[in-house]
């Protein structure tokens, strides 16, 4: 069986002490391939650091909602950053970026500045995009019928709202579930898991956060994306080979790496 952890955060402080000897455990678990997610200009710099140090370990890069500059010109600078950066060969997708009103309700127009000029880049690049949404689903669908991606994308760590989810196919997009779907008080989750075709299908663990039962409220690392995987296999009548098997083909054909 091989696991591909289509969103994890391997840049993060939380791996400091232990990020080489973590590495080697995922790799010898039945996960590999993954995905290091980059949500800041510095958090996008480390993570391209692994990618290309690793080759099992590929990167999207981006600003998301919740470090985003103060005003357009910082995040116009920033985005430049990205660009520059995401010319590397291992770089595979725009991302996070998105739109979040939990956390930042105060600047919902730079924030939507920010997301459209990363999908205008995401274009530029033939690239997919990674949408993370949190409170804005309506904000963040009317922006995806408005400024059309390339390459598509994929939500991750999907908000279990099913008329997002609709939406969300509809425009052509993938959905990727993460721990909250394995939640004990989680609501919709089967009904969503259901609805969701077998091949626009992603498994993650937004590793270091978000870590799945039996293991929620530890540190998350990708070794526990096979929670995710049996959670889906459960509900829908399949393997856990079978899902392992679906997700790592759809993960490597949204964002185009070869899955030998």
């Amino acid at each position: 069986m091989e696991l591909f952890d289509s969103h994890c955060h391997l840049d993060d402080e939380k791996f400091d002490e232990d990020r080489k000897d973590l590495i080697e455990k995922i790799f010898t678990s039945d996960v590999t391939k993954l995905i290091s997610a980059g949500y800041s200009l510095e958090g996008s710099k480390k993570a391209l650091e692994l990618a290309s140090k690793y080759p099992q370990i590929y990167t999207v890069l981006g600003i998301s909602p919740n470090d985003i500059g103060e005003n357009v010109e910082n995040i116009q600078g920033e985005i430049k950053q990205i660009e520059e950066l995401a010319k590397n060969e291992k770089v595979v997708g725009i991302g996070e970026i998105g739109l979040d009103y939990y956390w930042n309700k105060e600047n919902k127009e730079l924030q939507q500045f920010a997301f459209i000029k990363q999908i205008e880049l995401a274009n530029k690049l033939d690239l997919p995009i990674v949408i993370h949404t949190r409170e804005a689903v309506m904000d963040t669908i009317e922006i995806l019928k408005k400024y059309l991606v390339n390459q598509k994308g994929v939500f991750h760590c999907c908000p279990l709202n099913l008329e997002l989810i609709k939406e969300a196919l509809k425009l052509g997009f993938y959905i990727s579930f993460a721990g909250p779907i394995t939640f004990k008080n989680a609501k919709n989750a089967d009904e969503v898991i259901k609805l969701v075709p077998d091949d626009r299908m992603l498994i993650e663990t937004d590793s270091p956060y978000l870590a799945p039962e039996p293991n929620r409220g530890k540190r998350n690392d990708s070794t526990n994306v096979k929670y995710i995987a049996q959670k889906i296999a459960n509900v829908k009548g399949y393997s856990i080979e079978q899902v392992a098997k679906m997700t790592y083909e759809n993960t490597c054909r949204i964002f185009k790496i070869k899955g030998e």
